[in-house]
This record gives structure tokens, sequence and C-alpha cells, in this order.
């Protein structure tokens, strides 16, 4: 009955699987963006600190810690779109190449159609691929920051220093927040590949990436430290 209502390479199972993980990667997404008053994220509790961060700028000189933290940033955006870009490549190729599909739905019995496995492959490449726009985006964003934070007045009193400096603020945390959804989307890629053994396999992914990260940015111990008053 449900083959004969959804013919091809997927049934209800499947897509039952795809919206839940596809609902599960927005909504964990906004949680950790608009986390409840009485739980705040990692992600907030980081925009706070990115906040001091540039307010303790406006007054140190000179500023080479400030300048190496942004190149680090910057780093670490452009290592994660390539690594992205690498996989995104492999797993064209393993779409394009029908054989290579073949002999592996043949040696680990995933599924008897080729076809359903090249669509269970892109959902993977779909993912790496908005996670390699996101770092690409932040990558840009730290660097406008880097010019904001140069274009800081020298005198800490000077009517334009905190301002720019707050800009300056702004700026990366929306490079930072694009760059966490990166780092998402490479996560349920990751759960994705259970899909390879079933709509189970992809519930299962699904369910335990959202675990993890909700846990990494609400009952984490960064975030136990990150909380941490003086005695």
């Amino acid at each position: 009955m449900t083959d004969a209502l959804f013919p091809g390479p997927f049934a209800l199972p499947d897509l039952a699987a795809l919206g839940l993980t596809l609902s599960l990667w927005l909504g964990v997404g906004w949680l950790i963006e608009n986390p409840p008053a009485w739980r705040v994220s990692v992600s907030k509790l980081m925009e706070r600190y990115r906040h001091d961060w540039m307010a303790e700028f406006v007054t140190r000189q000179p500023c080479i810690f400030d300048a190496t933290m942004i190149d680090s940033l910057r780093q670490g955006t452009a290592f994660f779109a390539s690594a992205s870009m690498i996989a995104i490549g492999g797993g064209i190729a393993l779409i394009g190449n029908p054989a290579m599909l073949g002999a592996l739905t043949h040696d680990l019995s995933l599924t008897s159609d080729p076809a359903g496995l090249q669509l269970r492959v892109a959902l993977v490449v779909a993912f790496l691929a908005n996670a390699l726009l996101k770092f690409i985006w932040a990558h840009r964003l730290f660097g406008y920051c880097s010019i904001l934070m140069a274009a800081v007045p020298n005198d800490p009193n000077h009517p334009e220093a905190h301002h720019r400096a707050t800009q300056a603020a702004d700026i990366n945390i929306t490079g930072a927040k694009s760059f966490h959804r990166g780092l998402r989307s490479i996560y349920f890629a990751l759960g994705a590949l259970g899909w390879l053994l079933g709509p189970w396999g992809l519930t299962v992914g699904a369910l335990v990436i959202s675990a993890i990260l909700i846990r990494r940015d609400f009952g984490s111990t960064s975030r136990q430290v990150m909380l941490r008053r003086l005695p």
C-alpha cells in the first residue's frame, strides 16, 4: 500500500524521516540562537564575551593580540570551508558513478535501488553545501570585522571609538552565528549518513545529533565555566 502511494526509491517512512531531520535541523538551530531566558545557550553567552572583547580592545595597546585572534577565526573558517569542498567533491563523485554505487549497494545490502542510494547521498551533499556557504560568509564577515577594528581611533576618548568597537562586535557576532550554522550542517550531514541504512537509520542519526548539539549548548561543562561568577 505504501509503495503504491509513494512510488520510486522513497516510501512513506523515508519521507517521514526526511521531514523529521529537516525539522530538527531548523528547530535546534532556532532554539540555540533564541534560547529561553532561564536557560541561555553557549552561543548567546559567547555573544556577551565578544562585546566585552571589543570593549577591551578600545583601550588595549598594542592591539597585536586582537589582530591574532581575528586571524585565528578566519583560519578556522577557511579550514572548514576547504574540508567541506573536499567532502562535497567526494559525494558528487559517488553520486555520478552508478557502477560504484551499484557495487556498494550489493556489498553492503543497503538498498536494491541505486537511484535511492544516490538521493540519500545527495542529502549529505546538500548539508555540506549549506555548510560551505555559511563558512564562506563567516570568513568574509570576520574580514569585515578586522576592517572595522582597524577603523577604531587610537584615542579611547574619541567619540567614535566605542561606537565603532560596538559595530565590530556586532559583525563579529554575525560571523560567529554563520560559522555555527555551518558546523550544525556538518553535524547533520554526519547524521544523514544513517539514511544509507534506511529510514530508521536517518531518524536515529538526526535524533542523536540533535541531542549532542543541545547538550553542548545547554548542558556542557564549558557553559558552566562561562557562567561561573567571582567567589
